[in-house]
């Protein structure tokens, strides 16, 4: 444990005792939410990411250790393994040079070297290897000349593979031709013959290099989807001239007969084994590292999206739009629930725009509509206009929201459980209209894959995918908080130590006993036991609880705290929650203990301030611009308002309100140079965007920011 925390503090720059407690947590059952929110004084306030970090951190190098036993197992085994063998392995944590010291140990298939081994012939590698001058190399060789050996030049080749092997062996000239890979590698990708056509959309691949160290993530993957399709062929090479070089300084110690075997040894064992082995090797990392770019991407636009403005608990009105199907309409209650449902025709073939305009001036009065969400999808454009244009009598914000996943909801056994007698149109428009009043409700039940928001998410390693995006969506629904009394299940399941199976016990619970009364009451949950409660209990709020801090993001194991603060006061918390007056008179130093510091006193005190605030920031109507209705309608240096709906470590995507979306690559987001678009702009921002080029073939559009 200490090698651990003494390692992951010198990767991370923290202290060793912040990782050790930190890891102790972890070890203990505690989430990451909890730890950071509830824990600040054990892990010196270290934020989500860096446990985050730490986690993973710990977990690789429980994998190293793991590692070890078998490499030092196996080796024993052989009767190979020498004091100074296992103390090299022992203290090494770099799984590559690990492996580097295991190769020679390795159990082999039937290698060439093997076979000439088994022919006698490696005392004869030895002698070349030695290089000393005395003797004829074709006389040496001659000796071992047998059954097997037909003759000379049988012996110095197999003499040579066993040479080549011992070099592809050795950590020494591995490393070497890994400085070289490191410093000079290009990738390459030419497409494959009689596929140009096919290819077309790699176009920019047919005949790409460019050095390995300076493959932007986008391009690699690009390219490797290229090549998973059998349209590119990659490679991924240094100089071979260099590499060769290098490695005959190493072992050329003379001129000679044995100086030209090894020389041609040398040759062989660079291009038939090291090479492709170094070549693989960087070929994996280089993709390990634009996965996790590409993740990194992925899980930020996530985290953005899931804390999208809500419009809050108000009566929506949701639209799914189509035109030859009609318009899906559902009116929703403030809690998302299913009120009504029809379909209007107000869009061609049809063109019934009375009677659809009637009907929905009717119903947003019967069912008192505050707002109506309309998906941008098709006829999202058409629907908004016809639906901003009709009279009512009373304000209505009208919003277009994203459909992205809406389908994969619709369909799924989720929307089947909760709608089983609706079809999946007008489940998309639930989805749609819920949506608006809280995306991160209505969005946890869709695979974060579907949502539209990644960067090549199909190519890249789906494991750390799904972690990653799964850690995201739990940091989304816990920094927020969850209403205990009206949670779905899919919601709950994201909460602080609860899971699925809790998840549906709360529910089930809930739905047989009534709204819970406070959070103590969680604990009469079937199997959600004291350490649950613990990790769960901050992040559930209860708005009509007899106790306030119920609604809150107080801990329960901290009310007695703010009871004392009240009690000091003369007043009730109810009170003191209320009335800031009261609050500005608590002296923090007064209530520090030996579990309880200043940074866990601040956060109760934010709390009082503000008991149960949404993070999450106001919602804004956008507008298009009413001219524009499709790509044809663009025109190079026009001057449009945009919304951002995906952010790429090349630039971010921009709705015109057209099927089409347009980038900005990096260079044109901002007046000066920025190296990570995500930190200049953000999703759903609104923006105003200039149109430098339209490709209508190719279906792209070009703009950028630098109005």
């Amino acid at each position: 444990m200490q090698i651990y925390s003494k390692l992951i503090a010198k990767l991370l720059d923290i202290s060793e005792k912040q990782v050790e407690k930190t890891v102790e947590l972890l070890d203990g059952g505690d989430t990451i939410p909890f730890i950071s929110r509830y824990r600040k004084e054990v892990t010196g306030a270290l934020n989500e990411l860096q446990i985050d970090e730490i986690k993973r951190k710990y977990e690789k190098l429980k994998e190293i250790a793991h590692r070890k036993e078998t490499v030092l197992k196996s080796i024993e085994e052989q009767g190979k393994l020498t004091p100074e063998l296992a103390d090299r392995i022992n203290s090494t944590w770099d799984s590559v040079e690990l492996e580097d010291i295991y190769l020679p140990y390795k159990p082999k298939r039937q290698t060439r070297a093997e076979i000439a081994r088994k022919r006698g012939l490696e005392p004869l590698a030895k002698i070349i290897m030695m290089q000393n001058g005395r003797g004829s190399i074709l006389a040496q060789a001659g000796r071992f000349v047998n059954g097997e050996v037909k003759n000379t030049d049988e012996a110095l080749q197999g003499a040579r593979d066993i040479i080549a092997e011992w070099i592809n062996e050795t950590e020494a000239a591995r490393n070497a031709v890994r400085g070289v890979f490191r410093r000079e590698a290009k990738i390459s990708s030419k497409v494959v013959k009689g596929k140009e056509s096919e290819a077309a959309k790699y176009r920019d691949y047919f005949d790409f290099s460019e050095p390995l160290a300076k493959c932007s993530s986008h391009r690699l993957l690009a390219m490797r989807r290229g090549e998973t399709e059998g349209f590119l062929r990659i490679n991924i090479s240094p100089d071979d001239e260099i590499c060769i070089d290098r490695l005959n300084r190493r072992y050329l110690k003379s001129d000679g007969e044995s100086a030209e075997q090894i020389e041609t040894a040398v040759k062989d064992s660079y291009k038939r084994l090291l090479k492709p082995s170094i070549e693989t090797e960087f070929a994996a990392a280089s993709k390990e590292k634009a996965d996790e770019q590409a993740i990194r991407v992925f899980a930020e636009n996530l985290r953005q999206l899931l804390l999208a403005p809500p419009l809050g608990q108000k009566r929506v009105l949701g639209i799914d739009p189509g035109f030859r199907t009609g318009c899906k309409v559902v009116c929703l209650d403030e809690q998302g629930n299913l009120l009504h449902n029809e379909t209007v025709y107000p869009h061609p073939p049809q063109n019934d725009r009375l009677k659809a305009g009637t009907k929905i001036v009717n119903l947003v009065e019967s069912y008192n509509i505050e707002a109506i969400a309309i998906g941008n999808g098709t006829a999202g454009r058409e629907t908004d206009n016809f639906i901003s244009n009709l009279r009512y009598s009373k304000k209505i914000q009208v919003f277009s929201v994203s459909e992205d996943g809406a389908s994969v909801y619709s369909a799924s056994k989720t929307a089947r459980d909760e709608f089983p007698d609706y079809d999946v149109t007008v489940r998309g428009a639930v989805s749609i209209g819920r949506r608006l009043i809280d995306p991160l409700s209505e969005l946890v039940k869709i695979e974060p894959k579907s949502i539209g928001v990644g960067q090549y998410q199909h190519d890249v390693n789906q494991t750390e995918l799904k972690n990653a995006l799964d850690r995201t969506v739990e940091n989304c629904v816990n920094m927020v908080g969850v209403n205990l009394n009206t949670a779905s299940v899919h919601l709950l399941m994201y909460v602080s130590g609860l899971g699925a199976a809790l998840a549906k016990n709360i529910v089930d619970y809930r739905a047989k006993n009534g709204a819970f009364k406070s959070r103590a009451e969680l604990l009469k949950v079937p199997r959600l036991g004291e350490k649950a409660f613990e990790q769960s209990a901050g992040f559930l709020r209860i708005p009509n609880s007899e106790n306030p801090l119920d609604n809150s993001a107080v801990h329960p194991e901290s009310y007695h705290i703010v009871e004392t603060m009240a009690k000091n006061l003369n007043c009730s918390v109810d009170e003191l929650i209320r009335n800031d007056e009261l609050k500005k008179k608590i002296d923090l130093q007064k209530y520090v203990t030996v579990k309880t510091g200043i940074p866990t006193l601040t956060d109760i005190m934010s709390e009082l301030y503000k008991p149960g605030r949404d993070p999450r920031q106001n919602i804004k109507v956008f507008e298009f611009d009413s001219n524009v209705k499709t790509i044809a309608d663009l025109r190079e240096g026009q001057i449009l308002p945009g919304m951002i709906t995906n952010i790429t470590n090349f630039g971010c995507f921009v709705d015109l309100g057209i099927k089409e979306k347009g980038l900005v690559h990096i260079s044109n987001i901002a007046d000066g140079y920025i190296s990570d678009p995500s930190t200049a702009v953000s999703l759903h921002q609104h923006v105003t965007v200039k149109v430098l080029n339209i490709d209508v073939e190719r279906k792209r559009i070009q703009l950028s920011m630098r109005v």
